[in-house]
């Protein structure tokens, strides 16, 4: 989510067309425009650019798969490849 604005306490966020307030007490005074990764109404850290936009991908692909969609897109980087699995699963 991105914030919008900020109290210090809570901030208004925002992800799409869904707005709502969430707790900011667990991070050091992110800015409006900061985009943080959000957990039951509370921030749990700042995103950078590149993994916010991964993240938002993955979720767009997620959406799509749940509602019948193509979805390769969002996935492209996993088409024809062996997913990476942990050491503990090989």
């Amino acid at each position: 989510m991105t914030i919008i604005e900020t109290d210090g306490i809570r901030a208004l966020c925002e992800y799409g067309t869904e707005k709502r307030f969430v707790s900011v007490m667990l991070l050091s005074k992110p800015p409006v425009g900061a985009k943080v990764l959000v957990h039951i109404d509370t921030a749990v850290r700042v995103l950078e650019d590149d993994e916010a936009r991964l993240i938002a991908e993955a979720l767009d692909g997620l959406d799509a798969a749940l509602n019948g969609h193509d979805c390769d897109r969002f996935f492209a980087d996993l088409i024809g490849r062996e997913p990476l699995l942990p050491e503990h699963l090989r």
